[in-house]
């Protein structure tokens, strides 16, 4: 049909022949219309009455005639749109899809239907907020959710993104979009570390604010190691996040914080520290860095870690002491190389302990460091 707005001729048309082509035809023509901003609020009125009418048609080419003609008319009344998008999946999709005059109300409530199609279509929409977002990640079926999780416009909290690694950890599709989007807390990151495959592993990091040394130390070695490189250059906050999670997981381990240590981590040190011995940051902070071993010795003993690591981590104390980044190139990388060049030469003058695979890496991982200037 050339012609895109109603006439009297398609009136007397679909009067002398209502069939079902021809009610498609016309509901077509009326939608299309229905945008014309010149209509009166006479003619609009007559024309929304038409619609609702349309809306509830036998024959299901009617209504999604409707749907894809007036998915995208902020002037739709509400309740006409609402009835679209609990119509079946062909008439609904279009709506629920594109439509900016559906409440988060009304998506949420659609969502808890537990239609995957329709999920899906919500899941796709240009901007998802975050209360509908949140219904979805609770209560969207695995397709759906693999899509919000790879759309840019899906407002995803961290508390949503840890509800989707807890919920879908298992699917690689779901991973894979995770990984994909442009802001990844370190929490999440940590999470998939320890659930994702190899190479959705590789991807991970090579995606996200970490070294290319970072990305193949995830795929060559063990997890701790991982995650370690995860809270470089992250805020305190997001690393208190991390040893918190770490910690509920029984993964903030002896062997982490040494790693942690050896790589002059001290953030992670220090909120580690915090978390274990149950104090406020700033107060492990005063003690690791105290200019004795009092506080040092006193907050170890009240994390109630091992014996056999405190060599290591107050080496690693008084290298952070003595070194300062130097502002240049690469000063956080060449202060690594420092602080592992320090404990590899206290080791067994100190009691230091590495498994033979542990010495391995950190001679690998000075080697990849630029040298001390």
């Amino acid at each position: 049909m050339t012609d895109q707005k109603l006439s009297i001729e398609d009136v007397n048309r679909l009067l002398s022949d209502p069939s079902e082509q021809t009610r498609a035809q016309t509901a077509e023509k009326l939608a299309r219309q229905f945008q014309d901003t010149s209509l009166t609020d006479a003619e609009r009125r007559m024309a929304e009455d038409i619609l609702r009418l349309m809306a509830r048609d036998a024959v299901a080419r009617v209504r999604q005639a409707l749907s894809e003609n007036l998915k995208d008319n902020p002037l739709v009344p509400h309740d006409l749109a609402k009835t679209l998008a609990n119509d079946i999946d062909e008439v609904a999709i279009p709506i629920l899809e594109f439509s900016e005059v559906l409440t988060p109300e009304d998506l949420i409530e659609i969502v808890r239907s537990h239609d995957p199609s329709k999920q899906t279509a919500i899941a796709k929409r240009k901007v998802v907020q975050a209360v509908v977002a949140d219904a979805l990640v609770e209560d969207g079926a695995e397709s759906a959710v693999t899509v919000l999780a790879g759309n840019a416009g899906a407002e995803l909290t961290e508390d949503s993104m840890l509800r989707i690694v807890d919920r879908f950890g298992d699917s690689e599709a779901v991973q894979d979009e995770l990984i994909k989007r442009d802001v990844l807390p370190i929490t999440i990151a940590e999470k998939l570390v320890n659930q994702a495959s190899e190479s959705l592993r590789e991807r991970l990091l090579e995606r996200h604010p970490l070294s290319p040394e970072k990305a193949a130390d995830l795929v060559l070695h063990s997890r701790e190691r991982a995650t370690i490189g995860l809270s470089a250059g992250s805020s305190e906050e997001s690393v208190l996040r991390l040893v918190r999670q770490l910690r509920q997981n029984n993964r903030l381990t002896p062997s982490i914080i040494v790693r942690a240590a050896c790589m002059g981590d001290f953030i992670f040190i220090e909120c580690a520290m915090a978390e274990l011995a149950g104090v406020p940051l700033e107060n492990a902070r005063i003690l690791i860095h105290d200019s004795g071993d009092l506080g040092l010795t006193g907050i170890f003993e009240r994390a109630g870690l091992p014996d056999n690591i405190f060599p290591a981590l107050k080496a690693a104390v008084a290298v952070f002491r003595q070194t300062s980044y130097d502002g240049l190139e690469n000063d956080r990388e060449r202060f690594s190389r420092r602080m592992i060049e320090r404990v590899l030469t206290q080791y067994g003058d100190l009691g230091v302990e590495f498994e033979s695979d542990d010495l391995e890496y950190l001679l690998g991982r000075m080697g990849q460091l630029p040298a001390v200037l």
